[in-house]
């Protein structure tokens, strides 16, 4: 395991000085080039919504970035943007700062993008995945599951199809996506995924 990966794991979301967020602003700049000013996201540059996000998450998901865990994959086109932007982070210091600048920004709902999903066959198929994300897709850090609501819809159906197609899930240094991966195997087919996020986007606070 890595020293980024360590570092990621091993640092619970916290008190962010002024001056960390201070830093964290400066960094979020060439982040909100595609992330948005507001975290909000942008489809046609493959970048989802990330305002409010757990710092926690966050950090060990740039710390994934940064290591080549994830967003190496040639499938993986959004992650290939991401790998290289994160190395742009010269220390541990600034990943964890524009992880809590991130985790500052108010939470945006992103607007639907998905058509045709069932919310209450969603509903039960989200029970199995409420184990982990807990009965309101708030995220549990203790289960490395991170929050689902309020998150771009299409991202989450892309996701779920990468790790079907074992995009991501299949690199032995991140088990917690080889859990999902076998978890994104529970959705039969494309409906069911459709139908899993739909039911998702009802719970956006």
């Amino acid at each position: 395991m890595t020293a980024g990966i360590l570092f990621a794991v091993g640092v619970p979301s916290g008190f962010a000085s002024a001056e960390d967020l201070e830093r964290g602003r400066e960094i979020y700049g060439l982040c909100s080039q595609c992330h948005g000013d507001a975290g909000a996201g942008n489809k046609l540059f493959l970048a989802p919504a990330i305002a409010g996000l757990d710092q926690w998450y966050v950090e060990l998901q740039l710390g994934y970035f940064r290591s080549g865990v994830r967003g190496l994959h040639p499938d993986d086109v959004a992650g290939m943007r991401m790998a290289p932007m994160s190395r742009t982070l010269k220390d541990d210091a600034d990943l964890k700062a524009v992880a809590a600048y991130v985790a500052s920004l108010p939470v945006v709902t992103p607007e639907a993008t998905l058509e045709g999903g069932n919310p209450e066959n969603g509903k039960t198929s989200f029970a199995l995945c409420a184990t982990c994300h807990g009965p309101e897709a708030a995220g549990n850090q203790q289960m490395f599951a991170p929050p689902l609501r309020n998150r771009s819809d299409w991202y989450l159906k892309t996701s779920i199809e990468k790790f079907k197609a074992g995009i991501r899930g299949s690199n032995p240094g991140n088990p917690n996506a080889s859990v999902m991966r076998g978890m994104s195997m529970t959705l039969a087919d494309d409906q069911a995924v459709i139908d899993v996020i739909t039911y998702i986007t009802t719970l956006a606070r």
